[in-house]
């Protein structure tokens, strides 16, 4: 792998995930509400393999989902990143945050290092996201990003969701 990628924000670590995250990644997995969007809830096994498929998804692409910490409470507080699993049509931005977390800025403020990441270090044309319809907050998110709706698209799990082109964070 390449060397371990981290993004400093004013309030955020971002760095690459590691086994110690997998309290957390339990915890987020197994709540029915907060996992909802993102294939839960799973029992314990199911957030180890979702942290490993992120773990090996830097292996395999150089790139992927950071784990989003506090730095000065050390806790991990969610994942934000750039994704594209085999199979998938498409890249996204994708990020996921604990409850006690929420409304705090920290998806936006993760997800623009990510999006300049995606466009200043890997030289992307166009950094996406895709959403469930029913998923009021990323949409909510996307807008405060800039997001603009450029496809619909039905994914590998048979969902179809819409897919929105970000903006470059000094653009906006």
């Amino acid at each position: 792998m390449k060397s371990k990628i981290t993004l400093q924000t004013e309030r955020l670590l971002l760095r690459q995930p590691q086994a110690t995250d997998f309290e957390t990644y339990a915890a987020f997995f197994s709540d029915e509400e907060a996992s909802r969007f993102y294939n839960g809830p799973l029992p314990k096994d199911g957030a180890w393999r979702v942290l490993a498929s992120d773990l090996g998804h830097w292996q395999l692409r150089g790139y992927g989902r950071w784990s989003i910490i506090d730095p000065i409470s050390d806790t991990m507080v969610g994942s934000c990143g750039l994704w594209w699993p085999g199979g998938y049509p498409r890249s996204e931005l994708t990020w996921w945050i604990m409850p006690a977390a929420r409304r705090k800025g920290y998806a936006l403020e993760a997800s623009r290092a990510a999006i300049r990441f995606g466009y200043d270090t890997l030289e992307w044309e166009l950094v996406e996201t895709h959403m469930n319809d029913e998923n009021t907050a990323a949409r909510g998110l996307v807008r405060k990003l800039g997001g603009t709706p450029i496809a619909r698209d039905t994914f590998p799990d048979g969902v179809t969701r819409d897919v929105f082109g970000l903006p470059h964070p000094d653009k906006l």
